[in-house]
């Protein structure tokens, strides 16, 4: 039995040698049937440096990237290049503690696919708690899936998952949503969310929003239902604003027409009509990418 971790790395030069002292400490209960594969998405410091340090030493891998083309881009090239017959999903700041590790691999061997770290006790300030809430609700309204926010990519995945996800080469890639996409059996175990060990995070409120609305796009067709619902509200209330207009006119009550709301009614009808263009616009956009068919990630080197 080969175990695999993955770790997407981006601005991680302070923490990776902490954080494979850790995973080989953690990962002592395989008998060093183990593989670390450290995946540098495109980091502006010297975090390839430190991988490409480590990777002297057995059972240890590292994948450059030829630039940043985003975590759950590093984690698919990840599992592209990894054999494990069980595969590790893991942050590389710190917070997903390496020690949960072994109580994960328990869990599977209990008959599960895949066993997934529910984080509790979460280490963030109380704005990154704010945004990733806001997220979650954001995304779970538009998308209609009910998504855990205390749940992310902290997990391990038999062969059978793992592999399903790579025959899926969408280029908006979510692994923690992809692979409970396949259905096969799951577990959750509470697992104590770590400090982070270094640097910030670098999913800003902009960048969070981006993620959702791009999943949202990818994932769903629910903000075309809503404006199709939109729409339909829109055209009975003016028509029971044509008829309610048309008994007053007749009755003398309405002497003049009303400009004013006929002006309101156009710029109103104008600006959902640009609103209605554009999110249809977003959805060709991205048909326009998928039939690009461009390669999700680009390796400039791999180490082992």
């Amino acid at each position: 039995m080969l175990l695999s971790v993955i770790i997407p790395v981006y601005n991680a030069q302070d923490c990776i040698a902490e954080l494979l002292r850790r995973c080989k400490d953690a990962l002592a209960f395989t008998q060093e049937n183990y593989e670390i594969v450290l995946v540098d998405d495109g980091s502006p410091d010297n975090s390839w440096a430190m991988i490409a340090e480590h990777s002297k030493a057995d059972n240890i891998a590292g994948i450059k990237l030829s630039r940043n083309f985003g975590q759950h881009q590093a984690i698919t090239a990840g599992i592209d290049y990894c054999a494990g017959d069980w595969v590790v999903v893991m942050d590389c700041d710190l917070q997903d503690q390496p020690e949960a590790i072994e109580s994960l691999y328990n869990e599977v061997k209990k008959g599960f696919d895949m066993a997934l770290a529910k984080r509790i006790n979460r280490k963030d300030g109380v704005i990154k708690k704010m945004q990733s809430n806001f997220f979650y609700l954001f995304f779970s309204f538009l998308t209609g899936i009910k998504f855990d926010g205390s749940i992310g990519n902290f997990g391990i995945y038999s062969r059978k998952v793992i592999d399903t996800v790579k025959v899926n080469r969408e280029t908006t890639r979510v692994f923690s949503l992809m692979v409970q996409w396949t259905g096969f059996s799951k577990s959750f175990i509470n697992v104590e969310h770590g400090v982070r060990q270094g640097g910030k995070s670098a999913y800003t409120f902009n960048k969070l929003f981006k993620l959702a609305f791009d999943i949202i796009l990818a994932y769903s067709d629910k903000p075309l239902k809503i404006i199709v619902k939109a729409g339909f509200f829109i055209s009975l209330t003016s028509f029971c604003a044509a008829i309610t207009t048309f008994v007053r006119f007749n009755n003398g009550t309405v002497k003049v027409p009303d400009y004013t709301g006929v002006i309101i009614s156009v710029w109103f009808l104008g600006g959902l009509i640009i609103f209605i263009l554009g999110v249809v616009g977003l959805y060709i956009s991205r048909i326009f990418a998928a039939v690009k068919n461009r390669p999700i990630y680009i390796i400039d080197k791999i180490i082992k």
